[in-house]
């Protein structure tokens, strides 16, 4: 190792002492070539390229992919294959992800869609019970029912492809060699094991993995190694996606799913087969002379964060500031008008009609901006969705499905100016807790809704059905100042999501904040009508005039994890989630 190294390990310890073992234990082409001050939550600033991820090893994983000369795509697949490694409850193999895009050499933005679909055998009534009535969440979620077609493997895959420059195999060794070689448990990783106890250890193989020989979570600081997550990665190396969707890493999926001691599920081979990547345009709202653009169905992200955007458009929320109880009104009532219309319009465009136009058009738009005029907060009555311009009328009943935290998201600028900003998720933390081949497996089908029709009888856009995607609420974002990258951020945390990844993007471009300092603010966040502030921040000050202006507010803890990086004509800045162990690293 390099004085440089040794110098960069050793500082880069004393701030992440538990992945100080790993490093040592871990290959040439993931050692931490800098102790960035991105691990103390800086702003990082770069010249030509940078990772900003959830964890340290996955970002500097990424980066040194980026220094041998590979492209934003295969840093992509390096963070992603890295991140199932070393934070499984929120990513990897057996999940999905969604990928927004910019290609610098055609200056287009495209997406993709590596959602999860419903096995064949699935029907609308899959999460109900022998009397009809809805299962409750956990006892959906754990065992082999919840479990969806998994995407990620075949996004990577398609998508390096077509735009990767390094050999796949050369992408896909780094977390072979860390999945070989052992990284140290993280303190958050530990902690989630630990909260998660009784549902992982209702599996042998996620017991064995997680726990010691007491049956405790593994302490920080173990060095935790995973033979069969090297094996499957070798096997995805050799044979690319088909490796995975085919073949043993397949068969031992589906006899997971299908043989789960709780709940077995539908899964099965030719679902896997089957599974195909969509294309597809993004979606972007014009707010502030920016396009702000994202995923599409059967992601509500785009649609919602824009309509949240294009409703206080006509105000002057720069002026506010970021501690106006007025600026949060008007936020807060956009984003329960916004919800409304995603509760009762948005889902599987593929499988379901959608106002996809009509829900930002302006017109519409301005329609309901109109409805934040006054003074205080909207009623519960007043709150209802819209009438969005249609191609056909479809009357549909509101979905209340609950979608939890957790998920993982990453940006990342090469030095060709190609960008990707990617959320990828198993759903649940640790998903149905169901591991096959070294990674757990997603409960992405309880993103459906349960109930198949509301109480008048009118048919739930987002029901289960074969082949159908789940609604999601993440949403990557790139956004374009006259057709080019200027923000790549996106966030996990469950339906929460839009509204975290609206908050930092109305800091960035109203209240002129830095990129760590727009992801850093306290959250205020609301979907349903509550508002949630961030507890132990300084948005508490602001819940009783919140209060007074009508909203009923609750206090409690919002564990985002926004990573984004801003593209400036001098460069790059990067900021990482305080909330999460994440950083910005770059060149």
């Amino acid at each position: 190792m390099s004085a440089r190294k040794l110098v960069a390990l050793l500082a880069f310890s004393l701030l992440f002492p538990p992945f100080a073992l790993a490093q040592e234990q871990a290959t040439d082409a993931i050692q931490p070539e800098i102790a960035s001050e991105a691990s103390a939550r800086t702003l990082v600033e770069a010249d030509r390229q940078m990772v900003a991820a959830a964890n340290p090893l996955a970002a500097e994983a990424g980066l040194a992919i980026l220094r041998q000369g590979g492209s934003a795509i295969d840093a992509m697949v390096t963070v992603q294959l890295v991140l199932g490694l070393v934070e499984p409850q929120s990513s990897g193999l057996g999940g999905g992800a969604f990928l927004v895009y910019f290609d610098a050499g055609a200056s287009r933005l495209t997406t993709f869609d590596g959602r999860e679909t419903a096995p064949a055998a699935a029907t609308p009534t899959l999460f109900l019970d022998a009397d009809g009535q809805p299962l409750k969440f956990y006892d959906a979620v754990v065992g082999g029912r919840s479990v969806g077609t998994p995407g990620t493997v075949k996004l990577i895959a398609k998508t390096h492809e077509r735009y990767g420059k390094l050999p796949w195999k050369d992408v896909v060794q780094p977390a072979i060699d860390l999945a070989r070689n052992g990284f140290a448990v993280s303190q958050r990783l530990n902690e989630l094991v630990a909260e998660d106890k009784e549902r992982l250890g209702r599996h042998a193989s996620t017991r064995d993995y997680f726990f010691d020989a007491d049956g405790e979570a593994l302490p920080v600081g173990t060095l935790l190694k995973n033979e069969a997550y090297a094996k499957t990665l070798e096997t995805i190396a050799e044979k690319g996606a088909d490796g995975f969707y085919g073949g043993p890493v397949a068969q031992a999926i589906v006899e997971t799913v299908q043989n789960a001691t709780d709940n077995p599920g539908r899964l099965a081979l030719p679902d896997l087969a089957a599974y195909r990547v969509v294309e597809r345009a993004p979606v972007c709202v014009d707010y502030r002379q920016l396009a702000v653009c994202g995923m599409g169905p059967p992601s509500s992200g785009a649609l919602t964060v824009g309509q949240i955007l294009g409703l206080i458009e006509p105000f002057d929320i720069a002026a506010l500031g970021p501690d106006s109880p007025e600026a949060l009104r008007l936020i807060g009532d956009a984003s329960r008008l916004a919800f409304a219309d995603r509760g009762r319009y948005m889902a599987d465009i593929d499988y379901v009609p959608m106002p996809l136009e009509g829900l930002l058009d302006a017109a519409y738009l301005k329609s309901r901006s109109d409805l934040l005029a006054g003074e205080s907060a909207l009623t519960k009555d007043a709150v209802e969705p819209g009438s969005p311009p249609w191609d056909h009328a479809m009357l549909m009943g509101d979905d209340a499905a609950l979608e939890l935290p957790s998920t993982s998201h990453f940006s990342i600028v090469d030095a060709a100016g190609n960008v990707v900003s990617m959320t990828t998720t198993i759903e649940n933390g640790f998903g149905s807790r169901l591991m096959s081949g070294g990674f757990l497996l997603n409960n992405e089908l309880t993103d459906f809704s349960f109930e198949t029709h509301d109480d008048d009888g009118r048919p739930i856009a987002n029901v289960v059905a074969p082949g159908k995607r789940p609604r999601s609420s993440m949403a990557p974002t790139i956004v374009l100042k006259d057709g080019k990258p200027v923000i790549a951020i996106g966030s996990p945390g469950g339906s929460r999501i839009i509204g975290y990844v609206a908050q930092a993007l109305i800091g960035l471009i109203d209240w002129k904040m830095d990129v760590q300092e727009a992801i850093a603010m306290p959250h205020l966040v609301n979907r349903f009508g509550t508002f949630d502030v961030e507890e132990g921040t300084e948005a508490e000050a602001l819940a009783q005039p919140l209060r007074d202006l009508g909203f009923e507010v609750e206090a409690r803890e919002l564990t985002s994890g926004l990573h984004g990086i801003v593209i400036g004509p001098d460069g790059l800045q990067g900021g990482a989630d305080p909330r999460r162990e994440g950083v910005a690293v770059g060149d």
